[in-house]
């Protein structure tokens, strides 16, 4: 992979969609609720989002139940900027991602509906007309990996970016719920793994990934053998990256936190538009940082994203940990 394709075209963004339902105001429980905020949610949605926020270009790649809440996402998306020609609406007892969410710092309850998800219904068809040629990169998320069709439509997706040397970016997205069984997870997110030109994961995930090994040298190794960008997130620790036969370590940007959610989706964003911007890995990690702090210290996460004008000024006014 050459990271200069990644300065042209449109970001393709595989995986879920869906509604956001936070109590309101912020802090307050689900169960003294008496209002609820609703956002456009689901990791491919808000990368999707963050990316566009940030002034690049991004598709989302998807499948939504054929109703209200449906039609909702898709509203929501446009408004971002997100282009949506490659999102198919199905009928039947699918339905759109569900999750209802506190905005707190401390024990932030969120409960997620996934039960017969929507976006688990993307086939290889949906995948077999994007146009991998002009894209930017192929973004997947893990937890479209995790059931049939969308599994096998995700490894096709990746299959055909490939042929046409469209990076791949991986962001391991680990969601216990969604899998069988976790050896499950680690062989079918190893296997994606493998096939990535940029992989991202938090340690729990590389844990996951290198099973009875230890995440921070599974990624290293990965880095090695199959020459991968490799980025080993540590949540308040900052990160590691492996590029290019050099290791770096960066902190995180303190902030106080309103609540824990949004930042990996943020991070993400920060990070591609950053090389999409034609900035070394260093300084678009660093973009990541501060795009994953500032998501941390508003509502919702896709609403949360900041624009490129918000990540420069609190770039220039803040520092990060080293």
């Amino acid at each position: 992979m050459t990271r200069e394709r990644i300065t042209k075209g449109a970001f393709l963004v595989l995986g879920r969609a869906g509604l956001d339902l936070y109590a309101d105001p912020p802090g307050t429980h689900i169960v003294e609720a008496r209002a609820f905020f609703p956002a456009l949610g689901g990791s491919a949605a808000n990368i999707a989002s963050a990316i566009t926020r940030l002034e690049s270009a991004a598709s989302l790649v998807t499948t939504l139940s054929d109703d209200s809440v449906g039609r909702y996402v898709v509203a929501q998306l446009k408004n971002y900027g997100v282009a949506t020609d490659h999102i198919r609406f199905i009928k039947g007892e699918e339905r759109t991602s569900l999750a209802v969410v506190e905005t707190r710092a401390e024990n932030c309850q969120s409960v997620l509906y996934r039960n017969n998800a929507a976006d688990f219904a993307l086939t290889k068809d949906d995948v077999a007309a994007l146009d991998y040629q002009s894209a930017a990169a192929l973004i997947v998320t893990g937890t479209s990996l995790a059931i049939e069709p969308s599994r096998g439509a995700s490894f096709e997706a990746i299959k055909r970016a490939r042929a046409a040397s469209c990076p791949v970016i991986l962001d391991v997205d680990y969601r216990p719920y969604s899998w069988s069984s976790r050896d499950e997870a680690a062989k079918i997110c190893g296997d994606a793994a493998k096939q990535a030109d940029i992989l991202i994961g938090n340690d729990e995930e590389f844990e996951v990934l290198a099973r009875h090994e230890n995440g921070l040298s599974f990624a290293r190794t990965v880095a090695e053998e199959f020459g991968s960008l490799v980025v080993y997130k540590r949540g308040e620790k900052g990160l590691i990256a492996f590029v290019d036969g050099e290791t770096i370590e960066m902190g995180i940007y303190p902030v106080k936190a309103l609540k824990p959610t949004g930042a990996g989706d943020a991070f993400m964003g920060g990070f591609v538009t950053g090389l999409a911007q034609g900035l070394k890995p260093k300084d678009s990690l660093q973009r990541g940082a501060a795009s994953a702090a500032l998501v941390v210290t508003r509502v919702g996460c896709s609403p949360a994203n900041p624009n490129e004008k918000d990540l420069q000024n609190f770039m220039r006014s803040h520092h990060i940990n080293q």
